[in-house]
């Protein structure tokens, strides 16, 4: 080997050796916790138990209404990010003044961590200082407090509510740059062809960004799947387990619990769901060319 394979090779031993350690072990660690009586206070009593971790939890109510959760969850608050992420990128496609100070205030949510929107918006829709309520009670929509946060009706709304307004400027992003390399030629042929703008849109627009649209949206599914800091930030879960997701289940096994074969377990069952849905996503996604669709 010589001298520079060898510096080639020594550069990539500590990204490796972090990726073994940080990512690897974890991974197959908590495969092998799952089928452990694995409790934080008792350490020196770790037996294999088989499969009596998974069959808690499908046995568990609380896990099955998460599961339940998890599905709505992902699937509203998905479909609202892309459609408003969409139509803001279609308005900072066309230049206006000053166009990149606002494209500056849409991006930089982005910028910010999980938890720090939630606890922005746990603020703003508590009952007794939050500002929805007085708005709403300003306007006369309503004539008392809601408990947006402590009403079980309401929760899984607010947090949906913030994570939509989370991931906009992702779609927003994104979106933006797809849009952006469209060529003009095409919209000056559709135009001559005597289409309008709404027929522009679904015949020349998104048949050419649909890669990235679908790339977006499947990708964000899996993010939104895994993420429970909004919900942590926010809610905890509550009240009464109302709004708990898998992964923010998974969190509450460890945190409260301190039943880490439990958790590992809730763990295993999101990946196996993943794995099934990365297959969907590597069947959907098979286009070889833009504007295959």
């Amino acid at each position: 080997m010589n001298n520079r394979k060898l510096f080639i090779v020594l550069s990539l031993v500590p990204a490796l050796l972090l990726v073994l350690v940080f990512t690897c072990y974890p991974f197959f660690k908590g495969i092998v916790m799952a089928f452990q009586e694995y409790k934080l206070f008792d350490l020196n009593n770790v037996p294999f138990v088989g499969f009596d971790n998974f069959k808690a939890a499908f046995d568990d109510p609380k896990f099955m209404h998460a599961l339940t959760n998890s599905a709505y969850w992902v699937f509203v608050s998905l479909f609202f990010q892309f459609v408003i992420g969409f139509a803001l990128a279609l308005l900072l496609k066309k230049p206006f003044r000053g166009r990149g100070i606002y494209q500056g205030f849409v991006f930089y949510s982005w910028a910010l961590s999980g938890f720090l929107i939630g606890m922005i918006w746990k603020w703003i829709f508590n009952s007794q200082m939050g500002p929805v309520n007085d708005i709403l009670m300003r306007l006369g929509i309503i004539d008392e407090r809601i408990g947006f946060l402590s009403d079980p009706k309401w929760a899984m709304v607010s947090v949906i509510v913030a994570n939509v307004w989370y991931g906009i400027a992702f779609f927003a992003i994104m979106l933006l740059a797809a849009l952006q390399s469209v060529p003009g030629e095409l919209y000056e042929a559709a135009d001559m062809d005597g289409a309008g703008t709404v027929r522009q849109l679904f015949s020349v627009t998104l048949p050419y960004i649909m890669p990235t649209v679908i790339t977006t949206t499947l990708l964000r599914a899996i993010w939104i799947f895994n993420d429970p800091t909004i919900i942590y930030g926010m809610t905890n879960g509550g009240p009464a387990g109302s709004t708990h997701v898998l992964s923010s289940f998974m969190l509450d096994k460890i945190i409260y619990a301190g039943d880490y074969g439990a958790a590992s377990a809730v763990g295993v069952i999101m990946i196996g769901i993943l794995l099934l849905y990365t297959i969907f996503y590597l069947s959907v996604t098979r286009s070889e060319k833009v504007g295959d669709f």
